[in-house]
């Protein structure tokens, strides 16, 4: 047997950890069956991946084959190897569950941590499975169940912590969408579900045209490394020592590619070809303007056939409704403030991820 040690371990613990096949620590292997099609309804919870990902749960009248201890891998689809614990019903026939005589939440978090390299290595090309003999060949490093125990009760509050903040962040968004669709003229209605004291004239209908100009982006390869941020359709890409816009903050709207994802760019920057930057005129508020984009479905104003496309003339024909600049700036302000909570709620959550990531490397061998 080969013999290793962690980089960090709890007090107490000093036992050399050993290597086994992943098949001397399962003692059942649970295939799914359920077919939904098939299926009526009941009180046990039918799995499958779209309920493992995050979908509300369905409830028939299949047979329980999971506890929520067993650990359950995706066996078959574009993300075969995927592994999950913590749910209990009925799996569906992409499914298969393992029972563990070892800490089951050891055993995931151990498998957790080798994601990628299941992905990379223990699945068949094409349309991927999991191959065959994933239990024979895929080898685990364990130390004894009181270490795991300790290990997977870590790692399992460490879950429930990021998962409390995924909670949260997807509250702020709802609440965000909520004030937006309150706070904003719904379906070309004039008066306004919820608005700021001491504001009652009717919002007046522009086109955006009106009311930012729209640049292009540029080729940013000709410039030498720097302090400016170069923006694309995805966000960030690199820094270079010229910007497009060296003093005035804008809105990144696509051109080409994603087209759908508008936000703030703050100056100095530099955009690429594939995205617009649109500066507000006419005493029009920058983040009152942002939440007017973030509410625009830009997909309906795709003028491709292939990636999806938008003009300057596109983005400055459509049509909105907006108050005075005074008003503007009230809810632009009020949304900049709820922008900054969810910003801050993000980088705790990705702090959190990053965590996590580095105690699976330096706690596990």
């Amino acid at each position: 047997m080969n013999k290793r040690v962690p980089e960090i371990r709890f007090v107490g613990f000093s036992n050399d950890w050993e290597m086994y096949a992943l098949k001397d620590v399962v003692t059942n292997q649970i295939k799914g069956k359920a077919q939904f099609e098939k299926l009526h309804s009941g009180d046990v919870e039918y799995l499958d991946t779209s309920r493992l990902n995050g979908a509300q749960p369905v409830f028939t009248d299949g047979v329980k084959d999971v506890t929520r201890d067993d650990i359950i891998i995706l066996w078959d689809g574009s993300k075969a190897g995927t592994v999950y614990i913590g749910y209990e019903g009925a799996l569906g026939s992409t499914l298969k569950g393992f029972r563990t005589k070892s800490y089951a939440q050891f055993v995931y978090q151990l498998l957790k941590k080798n994601q990628e390299y299941i992905y990379n290595n223990y699945r068949t090309p094409n349309i991927p499975h999991v191959q065959k003999d994933f239990l024979e060949v895929f080898k685990i490093t364990i130390p004894n169940i009181q270490e795991q125990q300790k290990i997977g009760s870590f790692f399992k509050q460490l879950d429930n912590l990021i998962d409390l903040h995924q909670r949260k962040l997807a509250l702020l968004k709802e609440q965000k969408k909520g004030f937006l669709q309150k706070m904003f003229p719904q379906d070309g209605a004039m008066v306004l579900e919820v608005r700021f004291a001491g504001f009652s004239g009717d919002w007046a209908m522009h086109k955006l045209g009106n009311l930012i100009n729209v640049h292009s982006g540029r080729d940013y390869k000709h410039l030498n490394k720097g302090n400016v941020p170069v923006y694309g359709t995805g966000g960030y890409m690199t820094s270079v020592d010229e910007a497009l816009s060296q003093e005035v903050d804008a809105i990144g709207i696509g051109r080409k590619g994603t087209i759908d994802k508008p936000y703030i760019l703050r100056a100095p920057f530099w955009t690429v070809d594939t995205l617009f930057f649109a500066i507000p005129e006419n005493g029009n508020d920058l983040n009152f303007i942002n939440s007017i984009f973030q509410q625009i479905n830009w997909k309906q104003y795709d003028e491709s056939t292939g990636v999806p496309s938008l003009s300057k003339k596109t983005i400055n024909q459509v049509q909105v409704i907006v108050p005075t600049s005074i008003e503007q700036q009230k809810i632009g302000a009020f949304f900049k403030k709820l922008d900054d909570v969810i910003t801050f709620q993000e980088r705790k959550l990705d702090l959190l991820k990053e965590q996590k990531k580095g105690f699976l490397q330096r706690m596990f061998v």
